[in-house]
């Protein structure tokens, strides 16, 4: 049986069920129950009650959204998006928004320890969100280095952008912040910014500094 950190399971053996919030080994999960207390057991003696249901658009397909307007197309706005799960605060959901315009072609590799892992792969519609990991919000300091990898495509008449690649570990630091309302996902959380917009640059102040060098 395949869980994951979120779902809501029942116990075999005794009545109790909660929400999974720790994926210790293969073999072991920690289920946090109403009492808000972490009870460790085998994977094999819990069932599972409710899961995510999975996405229908995880497979790569040809076919392309409503074309948009040039005039009104969006070329930035891919962020990490980070929030906690709405039945259990110590289990923390990352999202891949897509604010563009664009089509992403987007891919998570995870590595830990020279480990590498897939986590991800799926077409991310423009203006929409995609959970793409889970991870116990209390052991950010074992979460793995995040590798992701996004393509942008359109059938409008656009210059794709450029590949976006982000291999970073996510810190304390990062969270350290205040949450921001997320409208793509309807709640507020932790916001990373993935493509950074180009720098304007002031003709002005250009040309101003190029005399004062002289």
């Amino acid at each position: 049986m395949n869980l994951n950190l979120g779902d809501f399971v029942r116990f075999v053996d005794e009545n109790i069920e909660g929400y999974i919030t720790r994926i210790i080994d293969k073999d072991t999960i920690g289920v946090t129950d109403s009492n808000d207390f972490e009870i460790p057991v085998q994977a094999s003696k819990v069932t599972l009650v409710h899961g995510e249901i999975p996405d229908e658009n995880t497979v790569v397909s040809n076919r392309q959204a409503a074309v948009v307007p040039v005039a009104e197309f969006i070329k930035e706005g891919v962020y990490l998006g980070l929030v906690t799960d709405q039945h259990s605060t110590a289990v923390a959901h990352f999202n891949l928004l897509n604010e563009t315009s664009f089509q992403l072609l987007a891919t998570l590799t995870t590595e830990k320890g020279g480990n590498y892992k897939g986590e991800f792969a799926a077409i991310i519609p423009a203006h929409s969100a995609k959970k793409i990991f889970s991870a116990n919000l209390g052991d950010i300091q074992l979460w793995p280095k995040f590798n992701i990898e996004v393509l942008f495509s359109t059938s409008a008449n656009v210059e794709p952008s450029a590949p976006l690649i982000y291999r970073e570990n996510i810190k304390g630091k990062d969270l350290s912040v205040a949450k921001v309302e997320i409208p793509l996902l309807k709640q507020k959380g932790w916001l990373i910014r993935l493509d950074e917009p180009e720098p304007l640059i002031d003709a002005q102040k250009l040309k101003e500094s190029f005399f004062k060098a002289r």
